[in-house]
């Protein structure tokens, strides 16, 4: 319960005893005229103590009032979660060269070595596990170098993605060991990532690190070396959305997808494999959902706007799916 400061009551216990004085005063039958005047003056001290009365009692609800307003609004934060099912089953490789063979057989040895030495492991550990993320700095480009350039895109957590001018992640890491294999310097070009297959194909970069799936229609622009990580896409849906909390199976969630009309939209990452799922390709072997498929330059964009409301779902691979809702969660 709110209590009244020491200060009030000592300021009414200054009053009250003016009250008391005057009313001694007021009884004198002798002082008629100044009775009339204080009478006035009584009113006027009354009418203060009500004022400051009535104040404090409305300080202490409003702080009441507000208190409860911040307490609504944290508890209406929307969140994200990840369906827990494989929707498909890909291969993550790099992606080479057409015009540069013996780079190519440099780095599928390098994947096979570090694939069997534990390296790979342990670099995954670091994004996965308990292990410690490690910082690769980027040189700027010089023709005049003996220069190892990887196109990336540096949107894709815990692939690729930047902290202040340093690049993190799984295929950065593994850059940055390969160009010390290879005796090169490493740099690295960041861009969106429906450019990063052109930009090797046009011989402005060696090599595409960017979690890329293996498929027919990549290969035209590139060369894959040997797979190094198994990958899949996932579902995102809000966390308040129970539609697929039952879901047991690939199929299950995608009989679900199937009854949703074009007047719902899912959020890819442009040029990924969650874009192909939802549009529909014969080369990737997907037959589409009825929703509208809504782009954006990377996953965390498309999560945000569906917390947002402005779409319904997220499809996107399964690694970056859970570090973009853990990481906007933690935000919300």
């Amino acid at each position: 319960m709110w209590k009244k400061p020491l200060v009030f009551y000592r300021k009414h216990d200054k009053i009250l005893k003016v009250l008391v004085f005057l009313c001694r005063i007021e009884n004198n039958f002798f002082l008629e005229e100044i009775s009339m005047k204080m009478k006035k003056l009584v009113s006027m001290l009354l009418a203060v103590a009500c004022v400051f009365s009535m104040a404090a009692c409305g300080s202490k609800d409003e702080s009441k009032d507000s208190g409860d307003a911040g307490s609504d609004a944290s508890s209406e934060a929307v969140t994200a979660k990840v369906i827990d099912v494989d929707l498909t089953s890909e291969e993550y490789a790099f992606g080479v060269d057409k015009t540069q063979p013996e780079l190519l057989d440099q780095v599928n040895a390098f994947v096979n070595q570090i694939k069997e030495d534990g390296t790979l492991d342990e670099i995954c550990d670091k994004y996965f596990g308990d292990g410690e993320p490690v910082a690769v700095e980027s040189a700027a480009l010089d023709e005049s170098k003996d220069q190892l350039v990887v196109a990336t895109n540096a949107a894709f957590e815990p692939f690729e993605y930047t902290k202040g001018d340093s690049y993190y992640g799984i295929d950065m890491e593994i850059a940055a060991l390969l160009a010390e294999e290879l005796d090169k310097e490493l740099v690295i070009q960041n861009m969106d990532f429906d450019a990063v297959c052109l930009s090797v194909s046009q011989q402005k970069c060696d090599i595409a690190m960017a979690g890329l799936t293996i498929n027919e229609e990549r290969e035209e622009y590139v060369t894959f070396t040997d797979s190094y990580y198994e990958a899949s896409q996932r579902l995102i849906v809000p966390n308040s959305d129970t539609t697929f909390d039952d879901c047991k199976d690939a199929d299950a969630v995608a009989e679900l997808l199937g009854k949703l009309s074009d007047s719902d939209a899912i959020g890819v990452q442009a040029g990924t494999t969650g874009q192909y799922y939802v549009e529909g390709d014969a080369d990737w072997g997907f037959d589409g959902l009825p929703a509208k498929c809504t782009t954006y330059k990377s996953g965390s964009l498309a999560v945000q706007d569906m917390l947002n409301g402005n779409i319904k779902y997220v499809i996107i691979d399964a690694a970056p799916a859970t570090a973009i809702t853990e990481a906007i969660n933690e935000m919300q």
